[in-house]
């Protein structure tokens, strides 16, 4: 039997785009579960900003996502602001819930830099989820659909997971496109990270911290 991978992602992380793009080396090995959460849910849960609030990492972000895109050989087109509202457009892959679709609603917004919530934008998710724009406001409005995607933010927390992109293997999260080969790692060799090493590393005593000031 293939593993099965939940794959968590918010449409507002330019990382999250390059990893859609890059997901067949782990469809080839496992079953790929979409799972659209609410970026800003997690950061405020940890107590953590996001790269765009602060402006020296904004700008270091964004030009290392050009960069990455470019090595990868990946079209990118920055949408005409971000971070944008992207509430609407998870709520659409909720409603979606193929990973297909959902690849291709990233292409919208990151491939083609679309602005999610103007009308060519949403008409062109809404294509890409197989829905008319119609079709799709009435979709992402139901009680149900608002449910299902607070329910994943909830689901992603409980098993610790802090960011966007992550894969959770086995319950366990690799964050980040840079942890897509950890992650290949991870269901070649289950064992390989829980060896003594890592383990040790789980429980590794703090020397000193920060305080507030």
């Amino acid at each position: 039997m293939r593993p099965s991978v939940d794959w968590i992602f918010d449409f507002i992380s330019p990382f999250a785009y390059l990893q859609s793009q890059q997901l067949s080396a782990v469809t080839a090995v496992a079953a790929v579960r979409p799972v659209p959460v609410v970026f800003a849910g997690l950061l405020d849960h940890w107590g953590q900003r996001g790269p765009a609030e602060i402006p020296a990492k904004r700008r270091f972000t964004y030009r290392h996502v050009r960069w990455l895109a470019e090595q990868a050989g990946l079209p990118l087109v920055f949408p005409p602001a971000h971070p944008f509202n992207p509430i609407a457009a998870l709520r659409l892959a909720v409603v979606a819930d193929e990973l297909a679709a959902i690849q291709a609603m990233f292409r919208v917004i990151w491939g083609e830099g679309l602005d999610p919530n103007s009308e060519a934008g949403w008409a062109a998710l809404s294509a890409a989820a197989g829905l008319s724009p119609e079709a799709a406001r009435e979709a992402v409005a139901q009680p149900d659909c608002k449910a299902r995607l607070r329910a994943n933010g909830e689901a992603a927390l409980a098993t610790g997971v802090f960011g966007v992109p992550t894969l959770l293997v086995d319950g366990e999260p690799f964050w980040g496109v840079d942890a897509t080969a950890m992650a290949l790692a991870a269901l070649a060799d289950p064992a390989h990270f829980a060896s003594a090493e890592y383990r040790r590393l789980d429980t590794l005593p703090e020397a000193a911290g920060r305080r507030p000031s």
